[in-house]
């Protein structure tokens, strides 16, 4: 089994001890923890992005260069208000990604156009479902219970909305709902498949290219930690390992 699945049974263990059976076990359980094994990301090349947006059409497309351009995870892209990107600092405001964090990161200028005429078809969409009263959509955490009209509010509707209404499941409510993360997940498989690309590519590739990329650049890696919102310094220094040019400059004694 993973380090992790291992870990995580032992962790079971001694919650079911010092909660459930009220036992102090310090000093009992001498198990070894496993150690987790370095692995490096899959990171595509500048070109192998291009040929794989090359491949693709229309709304997928564009979230595709979105989360290259950003750096997102493909839940935070899913999951963008309105409210959240920012045309005039050139800003995307992560709201509760992982950890629970909020963080900011760049707002790419060649997407800035097509962004904008996304925006004039939502904002359609949006008044369509104002006009039919529908069901506002869904907030995060408790805002739902605490404001129960924000949800049709223009800022809080979603960047990239389903094109149909659903049934939301835990609460019988039809309303509409972001746009599902298949289907942008089949159609970058296709396209990576069509590009010829055989790296075990996923949509969080992207994520791993875009940081790889950056310290390719040359920008600080301290800053890159910031754009992807990592907490742990040794989590963005991974990406040192993969980028193409040596931060050391060390030559092979081949290439003489």
């Amino acid at each position: 089994m993973s380090a992790s699945t291992q870990n995580q049974a032992l962790n079971a263990i001694v919650f079911l001890y010092r909660h459930v059976f009220d036992k102090n076990i310090e000093g009992e359980i001498n198990a070894v923890r496993a150690k987790q094994k370095q692995r490096l990301p899959v990171v595509l090349t500048v070109k192998e992005v291009d040929k794989i947006v090359s491949g693709m059409s229309g709304l997928n497309r564009l979230m595709v260069r979105f989360i290259y351009g950003c750096g997102l995870r493909l839940q935070e892209c899913l999951q963008l208000r309105i409210k959240d990107v920012d045309f005039e600092q050139g800003v995307v405001v992560i709201r509760s990604g992982k950890g629970d964090k909020d963080r900011r990161t760049v707002l790419p200028e060649a997407v800035r156009e097509e962004l904008a005429e996304h925006l004039t078809g939502i904002k359609v969409i949006y008044e369509k479902d104002r006009r039919g009263n529908l069901n506002s959509v869904q907030l995060p955490g408790a805002l739902e219970r605490k404001y129960p009209n924000a949800g049709k509010e223009w800022g809080w509707f979603w960047f990239f909305p389903a094109q149909t209404v659903s049934i939301d499941p835990r609460t019988n409510i039809v309303r509409r709902h972001h746009v599902h993360h298949d289907a942008l997940q089949r159609a970058f498989k296709v396209a990576v498949m069509k590009a010829g690309i055989t790296k075990q590519a996923s949509v969080h590739t992207l994520r791993h290219s875009f940081a790889t990329h950056l310290l390719e650049n040359g920008y600080d890696i301290r800053t890159i930690q910031e754009l992807l919102g990592h907490t742990n310094f040794q989590t963005t220094m991974i990406y040192t390992h993969v980028a193409t040019k040596n931060i050391l400059g060390v030559r092979s004694p081949l290439d003489k």
